[in-house]
């Protein structure tokens, strides 16, 4: 069993103003097969949270730890951490000219595993797991992200999560700007990789819609960089009815 553990965690970044805290005190646990859904308001933290863990620069921990089956992750490279077991699905996935998917998810496995795939038991895994995903064959041969759909950018997001089987996903708002047909095949993909691999997920979301596929087993809502609230299913219901309201001061402006 993987155990990720967040405690006292506090992050700054960079702004016109100088360095501007957004997260203030973060503890979060999140264990293979649990699956922890992230709610809040816009400019709460939720991203920044998602991007501390996997060691984007712009970030910086001024307080508090995260650490891997008890391994310092903020000791660790990005690379080593996805060595590690870490994975991001990413809000805005990249594109990367000149790279074929292919070409990227070999090299991306080849890099976690530490030998490269026999090709053709990889190629087998490659096209099944595209046809579970609905993807067309000939996106294989394109570039990474290159004028794909804002929906096949998060299909091949979880095509990346399937293949690789990291211990721990986090999964950055994987719902925005897909259609209802995308979301349910993306989070069919989310639950195969889970039902798989005994995957733990940390999954980020301003709405309950994709939580109707993925079922939470804890709910956390994230106020101002801070927990404001945990529960079960339950809590997103309630937030789905009552809004975030209940947490802020009519006078509150928060920062993105």
């Amino acid at each position: 069993m993987a155990v990720l553990e967040i405690r006292d965690l506090h992050v700054t970044v960079e702004t016109d103003a100088g360095e501007t805290p957004i997260l203030n005190g973060v503890d979060l646990t999140v264990r293979t097969g649990e699956t922890h859904a992230i709610m809040g308001p816009n400019g709460s933290g939720k991203s920044t949270l998602a991007y501390t863990i996997a060691g984007h620069p712009k970030y910086t921990v001024t307080r508090g730890t995260i650490t891997l089956d008890g391994r310092d992750v903020l000791a660790m490279s990005v690379d080593e951490r996805a060595r590690a077991g870490l994975f991001l699905a990413m809000q805005y996935p990249v594109e990367i000219p000149g790279v074929t998917v292919t070409n990227f998810l070999r090299t991306a496995k080849t890099a976690i595993d530490g030998e490269a795939p026999a090709i053709r038991t990889w190629t087998k895994d490659v096209k099944g797991a595209m046809k579970n995903l609905r993807m067309d064959p000939k996106f294989a041969a394109r570039n990474v992200n290159e004028g794909f759909s804002g929906g096949e950018k998060k299909r091949h997001e979880i095509l990346q999560l399937e293949l690789l089987k990291p211990a721990i996903a986090v999964l950055d708002e994987t719902d925005s700007g897909l259609d209802v047909d995308a979301l349910k095949i993306v989070s069919e993909g989310v639950n195969r990789a889970k039902e798989a691999t005994d995957l733990g997920v940390l999954l980020i979301t301003h709405y309950t819609r994709i939580l109707r596929y993925i079922q939470p087993d804890f709910v956390h809502v994230l106020v101002k960089g801070r927990v404001a609230e945990e529960g079960g299913p339950e809590l997103a219901e309630r937030l789905e009815d009552e809004g975030y309201d209940r947490y802020l001061e009519p006078t509150d402006v928060i920062e993105a």
